[in-house]
């Protein structure tokens, strides 16, 4: 789960991404000062907007909201204010996380790609990277699967190039980390950094 909230540019709207990916088609269904979206393929909750958000969560953010339980709270409470019958989990495990590159080969279609299997402690993911510095046996940062970047884009479940990927090796500059160099190249982290602990210096 993701929410975004902008007065100024939006207005007095919290809004909710439950999944990462991008639907087909969406079915919207408005209650009071609810719409949630569905995927009108397969039903799954993809996000809703609560407006009048003020009145209903405690927020004071601008831009991406930090989804914490008391937020989901207020957001639960809102949802039965308004007569809305739905339900959703939220995953509190950080997206940031550090990475162990197990392994790394070449794009079998991509001369500039590499195909990287990354240890993040609980999971081993496959991630296409274009970093020219990535190598096997590195601590790196990864955006798992719904993260949002500091640049707003949320990171999605791809295929590149006909090679899935799940995740991202992160640069410095990607993660806007202070006096980041401008060359290509991911972050490597410490050998003693622990796969599967949050990143949190972003």
């Amino acid at each position: 789960m993701n929410a975004f909230y902008n007065p100024e540019g939006v207005g007095n709207v919290l809004l909710v991404q439950f999944i990462a990916s991008k639907p087909n088609s969406i079915e919207a269904t408005t209650l009071n000062d609810v719409t949630y979206l569905k995927d009108a393929e397969t039903g799954e909750l993809a996000g809703l907007n609560l407006f009048n958000a003020s009145e209903y969560v405690d927020i004071t953010a601008n831009g991406q909201v930090e989804v914490t339980e008391k937020l989901v709270a207020e957001l639960r409470e809102a949802l039965k204010k308004n007569d809305v019958a739905i339900e959703f989990n939220v995953d509190f495990s950080p997206k940031f996380v550090v990475g162990h590159v197990v392994t790394k080969e070449k794009h079998p279609n991509a001369d500039k790609l590499s195909v990287c299997t990354v240890d993040v402690g609980n999971d081993t993911l496959q991630i296409v990277c274009g970093a020219p510095n990535v190598e096997a046996g590195q601590k790196v940062v990864v955006a798992k699967v719904g993260a949002v970047m500091p640049s707003g884009m949320v990171i999605r479940d791809a295929e590149l190039r006909g090679i899935p990927s799940s995740g991202m090796i992160c640069s410095a500059k990607e993660l806007s980390l202070p006096n980041a160099p401008e060359a290509k190249g991911i972050l490597v982290l410490s050998e003693t950094a622990i796969p599967g602990e949050p990143f949190t210096n972003i």
